[in-house]
């Protein structure tokens, strides 16, 4: 049988032809990238979507994790609540409480003193305390989680920390209960809310005996080198009343957070009965 034959076909081109043909690969290659961007983008997009679910789920496992070790902890809570009148102070409401432990070991509050009570426009009610314990130091759980609904909105750096950035709001409005409605900042890093910011609801729209809350922030920092207990709830907004727009300020400090122990002894100031 004879040797095969390799035929080898030789083409010159010419300048021209080489100019067209650099050109048509530049294009080829552009098309190409934008494929795999559009590619990417379009996985980064169906990522998105799954995270909402997947993510809510860890901050409301690190959530519960945090209550159950802060609910060890003794600290003191400062409240103070403001009218404000033509950028002046109108009215005022102070209150200084200890959240500790009975000698059984119970969660207890005790009144540090008598509360400053000199608003002139409004009264605090029920609500705002049960505000003042649960909604302002918001913390999303397990329990809590299946009363939410998330969506997930990007990425944002807040004091040089990297962060999910989570909306939540309730999924219906249960008679008698307070929810949070707003965002939360979670560290991508530790899974840990850092921020909140958002407004307690329902609000209560009446003609008479409206019941309005203010938009809040609450700051997190990490106590004892591990969890992220609130610290401060700073808020300023105007609250549409029937009678009138009012301008409120609301200041909470969580302070003097130790961990309690059986043998700890906690001693108190002047305390009041109210």
């Amino acid at each position: 049988m004879p040797p095969a034959i390799k035929i080898v076909r030789r083409v010159q081109t010419t300048p021209m032809q080489n100019g067209r043909r650099l050109v048509e690969e530049y294009v080829f290659l552009k098309v190409v990238k934008l494929l795999i961007v559009s590619l990417s983008l379009s996985l980064l997009s169906l990522a998105a979507e799954k995270t909402p679910v997947e993510l809510a789920r860890n901050v409301a496992e690190q959530g519960s994790a945090l209550v159950t070790e802060r609910d060890n902890y003794t600290y003191r809570q400062s409240f103070k609540f403001f009218e404000i009148k033509d950028g002046m102070l109108a009215g005022r409401y102070e209150e200084v409480r200890d959240i500790t432990f009975t000698s059984s070991g119970e969660r207890d509050e005790i009144l540090l003193k008598k509360p400053v009570s000199q608003l002139k426009r409004m009264r605090l009610t029920p609500e705002d305390f049960a505000d003042l314990r649960n909604i302002n130091p918001f913390v999303l759980t397990n329990e809590s989680l299946r009363f939410y609904k998330v969506t997930y909105k990007g990425t944002e750096t807040v004091d040089s920390i990297t962060c999910h950035v989570l909306h939540i709001k309730p999924r219906q409005i249960l008679y008698g209960q307070r929810f949070f409605e707003g965002l939360l900042w979670v560290g991508i890093k530790h899974g840990q809310v850092i921020r909140i910011s958002g407004q307690p609801v329902p609000q209560m729209h009446r003609i008479k005996n409206s019941n309005l809350f203010p938009r809040f922030t609450t700051y997190y920092e990490p106590i004892d080198g591990k969890y992220w207990f609130p610290v401060r709830t700073l808020a300023d907004d105007i609250l549409p009343f029937p009678s009138g727009n009012q301008r409120v300020k609301l200041i909470i400090e969580y302070s003097e957070y130790q961990r309690f122990t059986a043998n700890s002894t906690i001693t108190f100031g002047e305390t009041s009965k109210q």
